[in-house]
């Protein structure tokens, strides 16, 4: 079978959220074919990044692992192949639309499809699912710095804020949800998230028919009139952190499978072992009976798991200097692919602290040796060089004129001299998080502190081990992080999502009412071309902000 086919077991996407990336994942590229597998047997995959979280949909569990984990540990609707394409699940439900003016979608599961725990997947799943995703229910003013965000859900929440309390079918396993205006993404807007039944247990209330008749009677939120629902936070609450953990959890209701695999055993910080989910009959029959995810941390670790044996499967992060390792590889017989893919690697500037003041912004980017960084961390791939858009990769056929036009040439040489004149004799301290575990990530803070410090700043180590520095971008304990993301390539939600103010993964406070205006109308574009002029147009006011700096385009490696 395919390499390709044989890795996305473990690093297929199932939605159109920008998923966090601590290391490199996978990405667009041809299939190589190594010979055909029988089915059964087990492999062993290794990783970079340690696993946190049952609940991938979380702002705080929106890394790759935990999102590969989820892969193979949930099923739905659709799902995203290797080619970019989206597949529509029919195996599971089907999702329909039943008019356009308004625009309404109807989405049903099919009977008999279910947890592992043998609770059916309903209505109630579909509702808290929506809970999650749309903000129906929040009333927090983020400048007034009043009301509530129940649930912190990572992907962009435009599309479904756009609909009304969903219609729950008579079957119980539907529901149908109408948008006040037309939505670009729909067709990949919604999907089944967390059981409801457990979230109702873990959260106080009776069982799952509690939960619907809570989230039935709750208003939507005003924030005019800003009201705490004590019963909906604790829900969300839970929601959002209950599913966290870096152990197996004692109750097995808090790793419930509706997908192919189902978790069996966890060592902290080591690895995942997870066997095939015999009752699993709704969707694309897996090829294996046992899958073990070791983290690995450093390419020449995952390397040397392969020669030895303990792993089949390697995905590590090229670097310059890794490139001998690679080579080594091949000629001992292995198939090695190496790839570019929809991801890149990025600085990103918190909106308070010292960087509340954009002179200092702009003094500390101007600092930045993005060319030095690409030479050290991306020198293994051919032509590598600082990427110039903060919404489109090289291969996009907009990037060149947006380059042009976006304000990154300010920012095309490091420029000390300016860097001081702007700080005017200030010396700030700056605190950066980044992951320690990620020698790329490391090369790359050793620079950009360097020569920020040849600028006066005061610069400091806030970085933390791959199994804690993503839950730590959600706090205040740091001013600028080094990070990435991979896309799945569907879609357009990926971009507010990170930009729109208060977006699923804004984690730096960036609010621009203009970007905002713009994020909207983007969200309501079908035309692709108008689309690409809308995200030229936030890229713009991006680099206007002096929000952060993107570094490069992160490359893959599978062997």
């Amino acid at each position: 079978m395919p390499l390709r086919r044989l890795i996305q077991v473990i690093t297929g996407a199932v939605a159109a959220a920008l998923v966090l990336s601590g290391c490199s994942g996978s990405g667009g590229a041809a299939p190589v074919v190594v010979g055909e597998t029988n089915r059964g047997g087990s492999v062993t995959v290794a990783e970079v990044n340690a696993f946190t979280s049952f609940n991938p949909f979380s702002a705080g569990g929106n890394t790759d692992i935990n999102t590969k984990i989820g892969h193979i540990t949930h099923s739905g609707f659709y799902y995203v192949d290797d080619t970019v394409k989206v597949v529509r699940n029919e195996k599971f439900g089907r999702y329909e639309k039943v008019s356009d003016k308004p625009l309404k979608v109807k989405y049903t599961v099919n009977e008999g499809v279910k947890w592992s725990d043998g609770d059916a997947i309903d209505a109630g799943d579909l509702l808290l699912s929506w809970a999650a995703g749309s903000g129906y229910f929040d009333d927090a003013d983020a400048e007034a710095g009043t009301g509530t965000t129940y649930f912190s859900a990572a992907a962009d929440t435009t599309g479904l804020a756009g609909t009304v309390f969903p219609e729950i079918g008579s079957d119980g396993r539907s529901i149908t949800l109408e948008y006040a205006a037309p939505y670009a993404d729909w067709e990949v807007a919604f999907d089944v998230g967390l059981p409801a039944h457990v979230v109702a247990a873990k959260s106080g209330l009776n069982d799952e028919a509690d939960l619907i008749d809570l989230l039935k009677e709750s208003p939507g939120g005003d924030p005019a009139e800003p009201e705490v629902n004590a019963p909906l936070k604790r829900v969300s609450d839970f929601w959002n952190s209950g599913f966290d953990t870096k152990t197996l959890p004692d109750d097995p209701a808090m790793y419930l499978s509706s997908g192919p695999y189902l978790v069996r055993d966890i060592a902290a910080d080591t690895s995942v072992r997870l066997v095939r989910n015999r009752d699993y009959v709704w969707g694309p029959e897996p090829f294996l009976d046992e899958i073990t995810v070791r983290f690995t941390g450093s390419a020449p670790a995952a390397v040397s798991a392969l020669r030895s044996g303990q792993a089949d499967i390697i995905a590590p992060q090229p670097s310059a200097g890794n490139e001998s390792l690679f080579d080594g590889l091949k000629s001992q017989g292995n198939t090695v692919q190496e790839f570019s893919q929809a991801g890149y690697d990025h600085l990103d500037l918190k909106f308070s602290g010292p960087f509340a003041d954009r002179d200092v912004r702009q003094a500390f980017l101007k600092t930045v040796p993005r060319q030095e960084v690409v030479d050290a961390v991306a020198g293994a791939v051919p032509d590598a060089e600082p990427l110039d858009s903060h919404v489109f990769l090289p291969s996009h056929p907009k990037y060149p004129d947006t380059v042009k036009n976006n304000g990154s040439a300010e920012y095309s040489e490091v420029d000390i001299e300016g860097a001081k004149s702007q700080l005017r004799g200030a010396s700030p301290t700056i605190r950066i998080l980044y992951n320690r575990d990620n020698p790329n990530r490391v090369r790359a803070f050793s620079l950009i502190r360097d020569f920020a410090r040849l600028a006066g700043f005061t610069v400091e180590d806030a970085g933390l081990g791959n199994s804690d520095w993503a839950a730590a971008l959600g706090s205040g304990n740091y001013d600028a992080a080094i990070l990435g993301w991979i896309s799945t390539g569907v879609g357009v939600g990926r971009v507010p999502q990170i930009f729109k103010t208060g977006g699923g993964s804004n984690f730096n406070g960036f609010s621009d009412d203009d970007a905002d205006k713009v994020m909207e109308e983007l969200g309501a574009t079908t035309d692709l071309a108008k689309q690409d002029e809308l995200m030229a147009a936030i890229d713009r006011r991006v680099w206007e902000s002096a929000y952060g700096l993107p570094l490069y385009q992160t490359a893959g490696t599978v062997a």
